[in-house]
């Protein structure tokens, strides 16, 4: 996993920080994640290693414009870059109204399917095979959600050296070696994919918190996190009463 900050700023945006937007690169795929999208996100985008038509996934944390002003025009330039994988959308109540309105009055029109999801506190917003994001309901202006990325153990690594050193000749039989099963060779021998097959690596746990004047309803779900990621926009020598009062 690769977190890429392409928005650190506040409310309105410097000549040297965006508004907030954080992307997420995985593994072995070909696609990222963008979690919030600021106005100016897909600026931001130029000036990265990311494309428009690889972005698979976006989750918006709230629906104050600094965090999600940029998802019209970021829409509309996949859609002009000729994208035709789906693009799925994650926030609170309000971001189907958003973006409805957005294509109603613009009569903006998409090169690929757009699908937008309702999160709910507590429950997991996005899961496959490898991966889960949970939705958790944080103290701010409306519903406003944290994000924990969870993922799932991973095979244990398959020991190449091992079957070399035993005669196991490469080919579709490390495929059935690497899920753990058995498998007989031209030679009579039977091997058991087990004893070439690490334990399984216990996966990775982010926990992604925007904007928030109390996000402890995160801490349950964020245990043992690898990374927490938690804005932070006043300055508890200078701004506390001013962060208690937002």
């Amino acid at each position: 996993m690769k977190l890429t900050f392409l928005g650190t700023g506040s409310a309105v945006p410097t000549r040297t920080r965006n508004t907030t937007a954080l992307a997420l690169q995985l593994e072995q795929r070909s696609e990222w994640w963008l979690f919030d999208c600021g106005e100016g996100t897909q600026h931001q985008v130029l000036r990265s290693t990311f494309t428009l038509p690889k972005l698979r996934r976006i989750f918006i944390s709230h629906m104050h414009g600094d965090h999600c002003f940029g998802l019209p025009g970021l829409l509309a330039t996949r859609s002009l870059q000729s994208a035709e994988m789906p693009l799925d959308l994650y926030g609170p109540a309000g971001l189907s109204d958003f973006i409805q309105g957005i294509r109603a009055t613009t009569g903006t029109h998409f090169s690929y399917p757009l699908h937008v999801h309702g999160a709910k506190n507590g429950e997991i917003a996005f899961e496959d095979d490898e991966i889960s994001v949970r939705a958790v309901e944080v103290v701010h202006a409306g519903k406003t959600f944290a994000y924990i990325v969870d993922e799932k153990s991973q095979p244990g690594r398959f020991r190449i050296e091992d079957a070399t050193r035993l005669g196991i000749p490469a080919g579709p039989i490390y495929a059935k070696l690497k899920r753990g099963a058995s498998a007989t060779l031209d030679d009579g021998r039977v091997i058991d994919g087990k004893t070439l097959v690490d334990p399984p690596r216990s996966g990775r746990k982010l926990a992604l918190i925007f904007d928030s004047c109390d996000s402890s309803n995160v801490l349950p779900f964020a245990q043992n996190a690898d990374l927490m990621l938690h804005e932070a926009t006043f300055l508890e020598s200078r701004d506390k009463e001013h962060a208690h009062e937002y």
